[in-house]
Protein backbone atom coordinates (compact mmCIF):
# COMPACT_ATOMS: atom_id res chain seq x y z
CA UNK A 1 0.00 0.00 0.00
CA UNK A 2 1.34 3.58 -0.71
CA UNK A 3 1.15 6.22 1.01
CA UNK A 4 -0.20 10.12 0.52
CA UNK A 5 2.82 11.48 1.52
CA UNK A 6 5.06 9.41 -0.93
CA UNK A 7 2.77 10.59 -3.56
CA UNK A 8 3.17 14.28 -2.94
CA UNK A 9 6.68 13.95 -2.63
CA UNK A 10 7.52 12.75 -5.78
CA UNK A 11 8.79 9.39 -4.79
CA UNK A 12 6.28 7.32 -6.65
CA UNK A 13 7.13 8.95 -10.33
CA UNK A 14 6.89 5.98 -13.03
CA UNK A 15 4.58 3.73 -11.32
CA UNK A 16 2.41 1.55 -13.56
CA UNK A 17 0.13 0.26 -9.93
CA UNK A 18 -0.70 3.24 -7.16
CA UNK A 19 -2.71 1.52 -4.23
CA UNK A 20 -4.21 4.21 -1.87
CA UNK A 21 -6.35 3.48 1.23
CA UNK A 22 -6.15 6.70 3.04
CA UNK A 23 -9.56 8.19 4.44
CA UNK A 24 -9.61 9.79 1.02
CA UNK A 25 -12.58 12.06 0.80
CA UNK A 26 -11.54 14.15 -2.42
CA UNK A 27 -9.44 12.95 -5.47
CA UNK A 28 -5.88 13.43 -5.02
CA UNK A 29 -5.29 15.42 -8.03
CA UNK A 30 -1.29 14.60 -7.42
CA UNK A 31 -2.52 11.55 -9.17
CA UNK A 32 -2.13 12.82 -12.82
CA UNK A 33 1.53 13.14 -11.97
CA UNK A 34 1.54 9.76 -12.95
CA UNK A 35 -0.38 10.03 -16.39
CA UNK A 36 2.12 8.92 -18.36
CA UNK A 37 2.31 5.31 -16.56
CA UNK A 38 -0.29 4.69 -14.39
CA UNK A 39 -2.23 1.53 -15.46
CA UNK A 40 -3.67 0.30 -12.24
CA UNK A 41 -5.40 2.86 -9.55
CA UNK A 42 -6.36 1.02 -6.24
CA UNK A 43 -8.75 3.91 -4.37
CA UNK A 44 -11.01 0.49 -2.50
CA UNK A 45 -11.42 1.61 1.35
CA UNK A 46 -12.27 5.20 1.43
CA UNK A 47 -14.61 7.63 1.88
CA UNK A 48 -14.70 8.76 -2.27
CA UNK A 49 -18.28 9.91 -3.96
CA UNK A 50 -17.11 11.12 -7.40
CA UNK A 51 -13.94 11.20 -9.14
CA UNK A 52 -12.33 14.23 -11.25
CA UNK A 53 -14.36 15.23 -14.71
CA UNK A 54 -10.83 14.79 -16.65
CA UNK A 55 -10.22 11.45 -15.01
CA UNK A 56 -9.83 10.92 -18.77
CA UNK A 57 -6.15 12.22 -18.45
CA UNK A 58 -4.68 8.91 -17.33
CA UNK A 59 -4.69 8.23 -20.62
CA UNK A 60 -2.64 4.89 -19.64
CA UNK A 61 -5.30 3.47 -17.16
CA UNK A 62 -6.65 -0.11 -17.90
CA UNK A 63 -7.80 -0.82 -14.16
CA UNK A 64 -9.96 0.83 -11.33
CA UNK A 65 -10.81 -0.11 -7.95
CA UNK A 66 -12.87 1.97 -5.90
CA UNK A 67 -14.56 -0.66 -3.69
CA UNK A 68 -15.75 0.25 -0.22
CA UNK A 69 -16.51 3.91 -0.86
CA UNK A 70 -19.29 5.99 -0.95
CA UNK A 71 -20.07 6.80 -4.74
CA UNK A 72 -24.55 6.25 -5.40
CA UNK A 73 -23.64 6.55 -9.15
CA UNK A 74 -21.05 5.09 -11.59
CA UNK A 75 -18.85 8.08 -12.70
CA UNK A 76 -19.79 8.83 -16.02
CA UNK A 77 -16.17 9.96 -16.78
CA UNK A 78 -15.01 6.30 -16.85
CA UNK A 79 -16.64 6.14 -19.93
CA UNK A 80 -13.78 8.70 -21.64
CA UNK A 81 -10.83 6.50 -20.24
CA UNK A 82 -10.04 4.78 -23.22
CA UNK A 83 -7.76 2.36 -22.24
CA UNK A 84 -9.86 0.72 -19.43
CA UNK A 85 -10.86 -3.06 -19.35
CA UNK A 86 -11.50 -3.01 -15.66
CA UNK A 87 -13.68 -1.36 -13.40
CA UNK A 88 -14.19 -2.74 -9.71
CA UNK A 89 -16.98 -0.23 -7.52
CA UNK A 90 -18.03 -3.23 -4.96
CA UNK A 91 -19.42 -2.20 -2.00
CA UNK A 92 -20.44 1.04 -2.60
CA UNK A 93 -24.27 2.87 -2.09
CA UNK A 94 -24.43 2.64 -6.22
CA UNK A 95 -27.85 2.89 -7.76
CA UNK A 96 -27.53 4.45 -11.11
CA UNK A 97 -25.14 3.09 -13.69
CA UNK A 98 -24.93 5.87 -16.78
CA UNK A 99 -24.50 4.67 -20.06
CA UNK A 100 -21.88 7.22 -20.11
CA UNK A 101 -19.65 5.24 -17.78
CA UNK A 102 -19.22 2.18 -19.86
CA UNK A 103 -15.30 2.90 -21.72
CA UNK A 104 -15.15 0.94 -24.71
CA UNK A 105 -12.52 -2.02 -23.86
CA UNK A 106 -14.37 -2.85 -20.59
CA UNK A 107 -13.64 -6.61 -20.09
CA UNK A 108 -14.58 -7.26 -16.21
CA UNK A 109 -17.57 -5.15 -14.45
CA UNK A 110 -17.25 -5.69 -10.59
CA UNK A 111 -20.56 -3.83 -9.25
CA UNK A 112 -21.37 -6.31 -6.46
CA UNK A 113 -22.97 -5.37 -3.12
CA UNK A 114 -24.97 -2.16 -4.29
CA UNK A 115 -28.66 -0.87 -4.52
CA UNK A 116 -28.35 -1.21 -8.24
CA UNK A 117 -32.17 -2.02 -9.73
CA UNK A 118 -31.97 -1.29 -13.56
CA UNK A 119 -28.40 -1.63 -15.90
CA UNK A 120 -28.89 0.89 -19.15
CA UNK A 121 -29.46 -1.32 -22.24
CA UNK A 122 -26.13 0.51 -23.84
CA UNK A 123 -24.32 -2.43 -21.51
CA UNK A 124 -25.06 -4.29 -24.81
CA UNK A 125 -22.91 -2.93 -26.75
CA UNK A 126 -19.66 -3.54 -24.72
CA UNK A 127 -18.29 -6.16 -27.25
CA UNK A 128 -15.88 -7.02 -25.05
CA UNK A 129 -17.22 -7.87 -21.89
CA UNK A 130 -16.17 -11.49 -20.43
CA UNK A 131 -16.74 -10.89 -16.81
CA UNK A 132 -20.07 -9.31 -15.03
CA UNK A 133 -19.99 -9.31 -11.13
CA UNK A 134 -23.66 -7.73 -9.69
CA UNK A 135 -24.33 -10.08 -7.02
CA UNK A 136 -26.14 -8.25 -3.99
CA UNK A 137 -28.10 -5.58 -5.78
CA UNK A 138 -31.80 -5.30 -6.47
CA UNK A 139 -32.06 -6.43 -10.21
CA UNK A 140 -35.11 -7.61 -11.28
CA UNK A 141 -34.11 -8.45 -14.88
CA UNK A 142 -30.58 -7.56 -17.14
CA UNK A 143 -31.07 -5.81 -20.41
CA UNK A 144 -31.97 -7.94 -23.49
CA UNK A 145 -29.68 -5.70 -25.41
CA UNK A 146 -26.96 -7.71 -23.52
CA UNK A 147 -28.05 -11.00 -25.88
CA UNK A 148 -25.18 -9.11 -27.92
CA UNK A 149 -22.59 -9.85 -25.36
CA UNK A 150 -20.63 -13.08 -26.80
CA UNK A 151 -17.75 -12.69 -25.48
CA UNK A 152 -19.19 -13.11 -21.65
CA UNK A 153 -17.66 -15.65 -19.89
CA UNK A 154 -19.13 -14.96 -16.06
CA UNK A 155 -21.32 -13.86 -14.69
CA UNK A 156 -22.67 -13.18 -11.27
CA UNK A 157 -26.48 -12.54 -10.60
CA UNK A 158 -27.04 -14.49 -7.06
CA UNK A 159 -28.64 -12.44 -4.50
CA UNK A 160 -31.07 -9.93 -6.54
CA UNK A 161 -34.60 -10.24 -7.08
CA UNK A 162 -34.79 -12.26 -10.80
CA UNK A 163 -38.14 -14.45 -10.78
CA UNK A 164 -37.03 -16.05 -13.55
CA UNK A 165 -34.04 -16.25 -15.95
CA UNK A 166 -33.18 -14.25 -19.34
CA UNK A 167 -33.54 -17.13 -22.14
CA UNK A 168 -30.89 -15.08 -24.09
CA UNK A 169 -28.48 -15.67 -20.97
CA UNK A 170 -29.10 -19.16 -21.32
CA UNK A 171 -28.22 -19.35 -24.81
CA UNK A 172 -24.39 -16.94 -24.58
CA UNK A 173 -22.15 -18.98 -26.93
CA UNK A 174 -19.44 -18.53 -24.26
CA UNK A 175 -20.80 -18.86 -20.87
CA UNK A 176 -19.01 -21.28 -18.51
CA UNK A 177 -19.52 -20.08 -14.92
CA UNK A 178 -23.27 -18.28 -13.70
CA UNK A 179 -24.33 -18.05 -10.06
CA UNK A 180 -27.87 -17.07 -9.40
CA UNK A 181 -28.72 -18.50 -5.90
CA UNK A 182 -30.53 -16.37 -3.85
CA UNK A 183 -32.86 -15.32 -5.91
CA UNK A 184 -36.55 -15.67 -5.99
CA UNK A 185 -36.13 -17.70 -8.95
CA UNK A 186 -33.91 -20.31 -7.23
CA UNK A 187 -34.98 -19.81 -3.32
CA UNK A 188 -37.57 -22.60 -3.28
CA UNK A 189 -35.50 -25.33 -4.70
CA UNK A 190 -32.64 -23.92 -1.70
CA UNK A 191 -35.22 -24.19 0.98
CA UNK A 192 -36.30 -27.72 0.10
CA UNK A 193 -32.77 -28.76 -0.34
CA UNK A 194 -32.22 -27.43 3.06
CA UNK A 195 -34.70 -29.37 4.81
CA UNK A 196 -34.13 -32.55 3.62
CA UNK A 197 -30.80 -33.37 5.05
CA UNK A 198 -30.15 -33.53 8.80
CA UNK A 199 -26.64 -31.63 9.90
CA UNK A 200 -24.49 -32.25 12.59
CA UNK A 201 -24.58 -29.03 15.23
CA UNK A 202 -21.02 -29.21 16.78
CA UNK A 203 -20.51 -26.43 19.80
CA UNK A 204 -17.77 -24.11 19.25
CA UNK A 205 -16.38 -24.94 22.58
CA UNK A 206 -15.47 -28.09 20.71
CA UNK A 207 -12.96 -27.03 18.67
CA UNK A 208 -8.89 -25.74 18.86
CA UNK A 209 -8.69 -23.07 16.37
CA UNK A 210 -4.84 -23.61 14.88
CA UNK A 211 -3.05 -22.56 12.04
CA UNK A 212 -5.21 -20.75 8.55
CA UNK A 213 -4.97 -23.00 5.60
CA UNK A 214 -6.80 -20.86 2.97
CA UNK A 215 -8.87 -18.13 2.11
CA UNK A 216 -11.73 -17.67 -0.41
CA UNK A 217 -14.09 -15.27 -1.49
CA UNK A 218 -16.35 -16.43 1.26
CA UNK A 219 -14.33 -16.66 3.98
CA UNK A 220 -11.27 -18.36 5.72
CA UNK A 221 -10.29 -21.72 5.91
CA UNK A 222 -8.54 -22.87 9.31
CA UNK A 223 -7.20 -26.36 10.56
CA UNK A 224 -8.60 -27.27 13.87
CA UNK A 225 -8.75 -30.18 16.52
CA UNK A 226 -11.88 -31.62 17.91
CA UNK A 227 -11.83 -32.55 21.82
CA UNK A 228 -12.05 -36.07 20.25
CA UNK A 229 -8.41 -35.21 19.21
CA UNK A 230 -9.95 -35.70 15.26
CA UNK A 231 -7.94 -32.86 13.30
CA UNK A 232 -10.82 -31.03 11.03
CA UNK A 233 -11.36 -28.02 8.56
CA UNK A 234 -13.09 -24.89 9.48
CA UNK A 235 -14.24 -22.25 7.26
CA UNK A 236 -15.18 -19.14 8.97
CA UNK A 237 -17.48 -17.53 6.63
CA UNK A 238 -16.95 -13.22 6.05
CA UNK A 239 -20.81 -12.23 5.90
CA UNK A 240 -23.47 -12.66 4.21
CA UNK A 241 -22.71 -11.67 1.03
CA UNK A 242 -19.29 -12.73 -1.15
CA UNK A 243 -18.67 -12.16 -4.66
CA UNK A 244 -20.16 -15.11 -5.69
CA UNK A 245 -23.21 -14.82 -3.71
CA UNK A 246 -24.70 -15.49 -0.22
CA UNK A 247 -22.80 -17.78 2.52
CA UNK A 248 -26.63 -19.48 3.35
CA UNK A 249 -26.57 -20.52 -0.30
CA UNK A 250 -22.90 -21.89 -0.29
CA UNK A 251 -23.94 -23.69 3.02
CA UNK A 252 -27.08 -25.19 1.44
CA UNK A 253 -24.70 -26.44 -1.70
CA UNK A 254 -22.85 -28.00 0.27
CA UNK A 255 -25.58 -29.93 2.39
CA UNK A 256 -27.15 -30.45 -0.83
CA UNK A 257 -23.96 -32.53 -2.24
CA UNK A 258 -23.78 -35.27 -0.44
CA UNK A 259 -21.01 -37.80 -0.56
CA UNK A 260 -18.64 -38.23 -3.27
CA UNK A 261 -15.32 -39.28 -3.55
CA UNK A 262 -14.25 -35.70 -5.82
CA UNK A 263 -16.06 -34.05 -2.49
CA UNK A 264 -14.27 -33.31 0.70
CA UNK A 265 -17.18 -34.49 3.54
CA UNK A 266 -18.99 -32.30 5.70
CA UNK A 267 -18.76 -32.69 9.49
CA UNK A 268 -21.31 -30.15 10.38
CA UNK A 269 -21.91 -26.64 10.75
CA UNK A 270 -20.73 -24.63 14.15
CA UNK A 271 -23.96 -23.70 16.28
CA UNK A 272 -22.81 -21.47 18.79
CA UNK A 273 -20.04 -18.91 17.52
CA UNK A 274 -19.22 -15.92 19.91
CA UNK A 275 -19.66 -13.54 17.42
CA UNK A 276 -22.59 -15.81 15.45
CA UNK A 277 -20.30 -16.20 12.44
CA UNK A 278 -21.95 -18.55 10.04
CA UNK A 279 -19.06 -21.73 9.92
CA UNK A 280 -18.94 -25.26 8.42
CA UNK A 281 -16.38 -28.17 9.62
CA UNK A 282 -15.21 -30.43 7.25
CA UNK A 283 -12.75 -33.53 7.28
CA UNK A 284 -9.35 -32.22 7.12
CA UNK A 285 -7.30 -33.17 3.75
CA UNK A 286 -4.16 -34.02 3.28
CA UNK A 287 -1.59 -31.62 3.20
CA UNK A 288 0.07 -33.35 -0.28
CA UNK A 289 -2.99 -32.04 -1.89
CA UNK A 290 -2.41 -28.96 -3.54
CA UNK A 291 -4.39 -26.31 -5.94
CA UNK A 292 -4.20 -27.11 -9.67
CA UNK A 293 -3.56 -23.72 -10.71
CA UNK A 294 -4.35 -19.90 -9.52
CA UNK A 295 -7.07 -18.29 -10.01
CA UNK A 296 -6.92 -15.71 -13.05
CA UNK A 297 -5.51 -12.50 -12.57
CA UNK A 298 -6.10 -8.81 -14.03
CA UNK A 299 -4.91 -9.44 -17.08
CA UNK A 300 -6.05 -13.38 -18.16
CA UNK A 301 -9.91 -12.01 -16.60
CA UNK A 302 -11.25 -15.60 -16.84
CA UNK A 303 -8.96 -17.70 -17.19
CA UNK A 304 -6.85 -19.58 -14.49
CA UNK A 305 -3.01 -19.34 -14.29
CA UNK A 306 -0.67 -22.18 -13.91
CA UNK A 307 2.77 -22.47 -13.13
CA UNK A 308 5.12 -21.77 -15.88
CA UNK A 309 6.81 -25.27 -16.53
CA UNK A 310 3.57 -27.15 -15.28
CA UNK A 311 2.97 -30.15 -17.32
CA UNK A 312 0.95 -33.53 -17.53
CA UNK A 313 1.35 -36.91 -18.98
CA UNK A 314 -2.24 -38.04 -20.67
CA UNK A 315 -2.47 -40.61 -17.98
CA UNK A 316 -2.89 -37.47 -15.47
CA UNK A 317 -4.50 -35.73 -18.08
CA UNK A 318 -7.26 -38.16 -18.14
CA UNK A 319 -7.51 -39.14 -14.64
CA UNK A 320 -8.73 -35.24 -13.75
CA UNK A 321 -10.34 -34.74 -16.24
CA UNK A 322 -12.81 -38.60 -15.47
CA UNK A 323 -12.31 -37.75 -11.98
CA UNK A 324 -13.78 -34.23 -12.54
CA UNK A 325 -16.76 -34.86 -15.05
CA UNK A 326 -18.01 -37.72 -12.61
CA UNK A 327 -18.14 -35.10 -9.72
CA UNK A 328 -19.85 -32.57 -11.73
CA UNK A 329 -22.16 -35.31 -12.99
CA UNK A 330 -23.21 -36.51 -9.01
CA UNK A 331 -23.71 -32.80 -8.85
CA UNK A 332 -26.14 -32.21 -11.53
CA UNK A 333 -27.67 -35.39 -10.62
CA UNK A 334 -28.89 -34.22 -7.08
CA UNK A 335 -30.05 -30.75 -8.63
CA UNK A 336 -27.33 -28.79 -8.29
CA UNK A 337 -24.59 -26.15 -10.57
CA UNK A 338 -21.16 -25.82 -9.00
CA UNK A 339 -21.20 -21.96 -10.78
CA UNK A 340 -17.33 -22.18 -10.26
CA UNK A 341 -15.78 -25.52 -12.27
CA UNK A 342 -12.31 -24.13 -12.50
CA UNK A 343 -8.74 -25.66 -11.85
CA UNK A 344 -8.04 -23.56 -8.61
CA UNK A 345 -11.06 -25.30 -6.89
CA UNK A 346 -9.71 -28.30 -7.83
CA UNK A 347 -6.75 -30.00 -5.18
CA UNK A 348 -4.69 -33.06 -6.76
CA UNK A 349 -1.99 -35.04 -5.58
CA UNK A 350 0.88 -36.89 -7.10
CA UNK A 351 -1.26 -39.58 -6.95
CA UNK A 352 -3.71 -37.83 -9.73
CA UNK A 353 -6.15 -37.91 -6.74
CA UNK A 354 -8.83 -34.68 -7.08
CA UNK A 355 -11.28 -33.17 -5.11
CA UNK A 356 -13.74 -30.32 -6.21
CA UNK A 357 -13.93 -27.72 -3.54
CA UNK A 358 -15.26 -24.22 -2.83
CA UNK A 359 -19.53 -23.89 -3.27
CA UNK A 360 -19.49 -20.44 -2.98
CA UNK A 361 -21.33 -19.84 -6.57
CA UNK A 362 -23.08 -23.04 -6.50
CA UNK A 363 -26.59 -23.19 -7.82
CA UNK A 364 -29.80 -24.67 -7.49
CA UNK A 365 -31.43 -26.26 -10.88
CA UNK A 366 -35.05 -25.29 -11.51
CA UNK A 367 -36.49 -28.45 -10.73
CA UNK A 368 -39.84 -27.26 -12.48
CA UNK A 369 -37.78 -26.89 -15.52
CA UNK A 370 -36.30 -29.26 -16.92
CA UNK A 371 -35.59 -27.61 -20.58
CA UNK A 372 -33.64 -24.61 -18.22
CA UNK A 373 -32.24 -27.23 -15.95
CA UNK A 374 -30.93 -28.81 -19.15
CA UNK A 375 -29.34 -25.45 -20.33
CA UNK A 376 -27.88 -24.56 -17.33
CA UNK A 377 -26.25 -27.91 -17.18
CA UNK A 378 -24.70 -27.46 -20.57
CA UNK A 379 -23.47 -24.14 -19.05
CA UNK A 380 -21.24 -26.06 -16.94
CA UNK A 381 -20.08 -28.48 -19.58
CA UNK A 382 -18.55 -25.48 -21.66
CA UNK A 383 -16.60 -24.81 -17.66
CA UNK A 384 -15.19 -28.45 -17.92
CA UNK A 385 -14.37 -27.75 -22.07
CA UNK A 386 -12.42 -24.61 -20.52
CA UNK A 387 -10.00 -27.23 -17.42
CA UNK A 388 -9.99 -29.53 -20.58
CA UNK A 389 -8.32 -27.54 -22.92
CA UNK A 390 -5.98 -25.96 -20.25
CA UNK A 391 -4.97 -29.82 -19.16
CA UNK A 392 -4.30 -30.60 -23.27
CA UNK A 393 -2.48 -27.48 -24.18
CA UNK A 394 -0.18 -28.47 -20.95
CA UNK A 395 -0.16 -32.45 -21.98
CA UNK A 396 2.87 -34.05 -23.61
CA UNK A 397 2.74 -35.19 -26.95
CA UNK A 398 2.36 -38.92 -27.31
CA UNK A 399 4.05 -41.78 -29.26
CA UNK A 400 2.26 -44.44 -31.11
CA UNK A 401 -1.46 -45.39 -30.59
CA UNK A 402 -1.35 -43.25 -27.36
CA UNK A 403 -1.94 -40.51 -29.68
CA UNK A 404 -5.36 -41.40 -30.78
CA UNK A 405 -6.48 -41.09 -27.08
CA UNK A 406 -4.80 -37.77 -26.81
CA UNK A 407 -6.77 -36.46 -30.31
CA UNK A 408 -9.91 -38.18 -28.98
CA UNK A 409 -10.01 -36.04 -25.95
CA UNK A 410 -9.38 -32.71 -28.27
CA UNK A 411 -12.26 -33.89 -29.82
CA UNK A 412 -14.76 -34.40 -26.79
CA UNK A 413 -13.36 -30.43 -25.87
CA UNK A 414 -14.72 -29.51 -29.10
CA UNK A 415 -17.63 -30.48 -28.48
CA UNK A 416 -18.17 -29.82 -25.22
CA UNK A 417 -16.89 -25.88 -25.96
CA UNK A 418 -19.75 -25.89 -29.03
CA UNK A 419 -21.11 -22.44 -29.07
CA UNK A 420 -24.86 -23.56 -29.84
CA UNK A 421 -25.58 -24.70 -25.78
CA UNK A 422 -27.81 -27.26 -27.28
CA UNK A 423 -25.38 -29.53 -28.91
CA UNK A 424 -22.74 -29.89 -26.10
CA UNK A 425 -23.29 -33.43 -24.01
CA UNK A 426 -24.11 -34.02 -20.68
CA UNK A 427 -21.78 -34.71 -17.86
CA UNK A 428 -23.53 -38.45 -18.25
CA UNK A 429 -21.90 -38.53 -21.51
CA UNK A 430 -18.84 -37.15 -20.29
CA UNK A 431 -18.27 -39.78 -18.04
CA UNK A 432 -19.08 -42.49 -20.23
CA UNK A 433 -16.91 -41.50 -22.87
CA UNK A 434 -13.73 -40.88 -20.47
CA UNK A 435 -13.82 -43.88 -18.97
CA UNK A 436 -13.75 -45.58 -22.41
CA UNK A 437 -10.63 -44.36 -23.41
CA UNK A 438 -9.20 -44.63 -20.33
CA UNK A 439 -9.70 -48.33 -20.92
CA UNK A 440 -7.91 -48.19 -24.05
CA UNK A 441 -5.22 -46.29 -22.53
CA UNK A 442 -4.40 -48.76 -19.95
CA UNK A 443 -2.67 -51.75 -21.90
CA UNK A 444 -0.48 -48.39 -23.39
CA UNK A 445 0.91 -46.88 -20.41
CA UNK A 446 3.76 -48.95 -19.54
CA UNK A 447 4.87 -47.78 -23.15
CA UNK A 448 4.73 -44.38 -22.77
Amino acid sequence: MHTLSSLRAGELAGSKRLDLSCGLTEFPPEIFALADSLEILNLSGNALSSLPDDLWRLTRLRVIFCSENQFTSLPAVLGRCTQLTMIGFKSNQISTVPAAALPPKLRWLILTDNQISLLPPQLGACSALQKLMLAGNRLQQLPPEMAACTQLELVRISANQFTQLPHWLLALPKLAWLAYGGNPYSDHDELAAVVKPALTDISWHRLQLEEKLGEGASGLIYQATLDTSEAVAVKLFKGALSSDGLSRSEKAAYIAAGLHPQLIPLRGQISDHPQHISALVMQLIKPSFINLAEPPSLESCTRDCYAPQQGFNLQTTLAIAIAIANVAEHLHARGLMHGDLYAHNILWNQHRDCLLADFGAATFLPQHDAVVSAALQRIEVRAFACLLHELLQRTEPQPGAANDVLAALQTLHSRCAQPAVGTRPLFSEISTRLIALNITMRPLAATI
